[in-house]
């Protein structure tokens, strides 16, 4: 009996060391580390390659500085694509993860995708196995257009020199519309802008939008165009951005590509737009958190297509809220951690619904403090301007509605409402940047009510005076049965803009 027990004992105990092996085996290849051919190729086809590889995509002026195509290509960067995927730097998205999944532009990737790439990178980025490799991905090769073949390419008219002493610089610039370039209306369907320099920093044009650095292309969604009109010439407001200094002066004729509705393809809805904005905002020296809302009414039922929030070098977060007529809230948007090196556009894949009365809050935050490193100068009172060394706040929103109507995001037609805002009148003509407008500065539309908008009769009109005037606007139109652009909360409360066009 006992020789039976032991023999039984030595053959459970020659199994069990048979298995061993297989065991430390399994865990072994569990932690084996990924490879380029196998784990890591894939990742980049799918997320990274769309800038990272020859003829690279640009977004709006930002282009990769390197591809990631092949194994050379990429070994040399290993443990830098690791530190830049941990930290969420690269792919550049800046919503909060709790949003992940309702944007259809969505950059991001998984912890288990980080993971991969970590442990490449730890252990030395290994090659591994031609024949495990996917096929390589084929990326378009006309000419580098994210929207594909487009039908119109139009340039400014002619070249433009930005000088070596420019540092900021605003300037318009025009496409003459020719009968051969456009013979009639056409609807167009996509719009990818191109700067023709490094200089660029952001383009608009109305009707078809524009780019900031990080921007998409816009590809309307089956059914929703914006109208170009055969015979308008196209206005280019141009701001260059660079390092002033000898030899820095560069040529630049930026380009458009568009791609149109086929004639007698359905297009049931133009695109509106709103641009929710304060301009009466200063920020003091060393504040590392600075606020300011803006907001914007739906007079009927809406669907929301997109958000963009726009500030400058001093911009911290964002945030846009509904807040609907039932009393409910809802955050739309949360961006934590504003990137002006990424003005990204976020557009909803099934686009978000909101009842007539649904007022959206966009919010902005800075941080003018030295513990900010972007900040050009924590010492200075920074208010709205357009040089980038000064600051904006606004929170674009475009959305369609049945009747049509709203405004476009970057003018040009189709809005309903007669405006004059006074705080935007101070923060753009206000040309010595102390916060108000002089009267020598003042369009002369001004100057016949200029008794009553100085109250303090100081010969300038500053923001209080400015809200002041807003509020009496207001009332005016109201008495006189008209949609006022300005909310007058009463008395001692903080006038509340309501904005639409032509606000960029």
């Amino acid at each position: 009996m006992k020789r039976s027990i032991s023999t039984l004992g030595i053959a459970i105990l020659l199994v069990t060391m048979a298995a061993l092996p297989a065991a430390a085996n399994t865990e072994s290849a569990d932690l084996e580390a990924p490879t380029f051919h196998n784990e890591v190729s894939r990742l980049l086809q799918a997320e990274c390659q769309v800038c990272h590889r020859p003829n690279g995509a640009n977004l709006g002026g930002m282009v990769a500085p390197m591809a990631l195509v092949t194994y050379d290509q990429t070994r040399p960067w290993a443990k830098s694509i690791a530190r830049k995927v941990q930290s969420r730097e690269m792919p550049p998205w800046h919503a909060s993860a709790g949003q992940n999944g309702l944007f259809k532009n969505e950059r991001t990737i998984t912890e288990e995708e980080v993971d991969v790439f970590v442990r490449w990178a730890a252990a030395g980025a290994p090659v591994g196995d031609p024949a495990t490799a996917p096929e390589a991905r084929e990326w378009p090769t006309d000419g580098g257009w994210m929207i594909g073949e487009p039908d119109l390419v139009l340039n400014v008219d002619e070249p433009y020199f930005v000088e070596d002493d420019v540092e900021d610089q605003y300037i318009y610039l025009k496409t003459t519309m020719t009968k051969d370039l456009l013979p009639e209306n056409r609807m167009v369907k996509a719009i990818e802008f191109r700067p023709g320099s490094s200089a660029v920093h952001h383009i608009i044009v109305p009707n078809l939008g524009g780019i900031a650095p990080g921007n998409d292309p816009t590809i309307y969604t089956d059914g929703i165009a914006s109208e170009l009109k055969a015979g308008q010439d196209l206005q280019w407001q141009m701001h260059y951005h660079k390092e002033p200094g000898e030899g820095t002066g560069v040529w630049d004729q930026s380009q458009v590509a568009l791609k149109f509705y086929a004639p007698g393809e359905e297009v049931k809805y133009t695109l509106q737009g709103a641009g929710l904005s304060r301009f009466d905002f200063a920020l003091a020296p060393g504040d590392a958190d600075v606020t300011t809302t803006a907001e914007h009414v739906f007079d009927e039922e809406a669907r929301i297509v997109s958000y963009l929030p726009h500030m400058h070098l001093r911009g911290k977060s964002a945030k846009y809220t509904a807040y609907y007529p039932d009393g409910s809230s809802e955050i739309l948007l949360d961006v934590p951690k504003y990137d002006f090196n990424w003005q990204t556009a976020y557009e909803y894949g099934e686009f978000k619904t909101v009842p007539a009365g649904t007022k959206v809050v966009f919010q902005s935050w800075w941080d003018n403090s030295a513990d900010n490193p972007h900040n050009p100068d924590p010492t200075a009172t920074v208010r709205w301007g357009e040089p980038t060394t000064d600051e904006m706040s606004f929170g674009f929103l475009s959305f369609i509605t049945e009747s049509n109507s709203g405004g476009s995001m970057f003018g040009g037609g189709g809005s309903d409402r007669d405006e004059m805002d006074m705080t935007a009148i101070v923060a753009f003509m206000d040309e010595n940047r102390d916060g108000k407008l002089q009267k020598d500065e003042a369009p002369k539309q001004l100057l016949a009510y200029w008794a009553m908008i100085d109250t303090n009769k100081d010969d300038a009109m500053d923001m209080v005076e400015a809200k002041a005037a807003n509020a009496a606007l207001a009332k005016m139109m109201a008495a006189r049965g008209q949609k006022a652009d300005v909310e007058d909360k009463g008395p001692g409360a903080e006038p509340t803009k309501k904005s639409s066009a032509g606000d960029r």
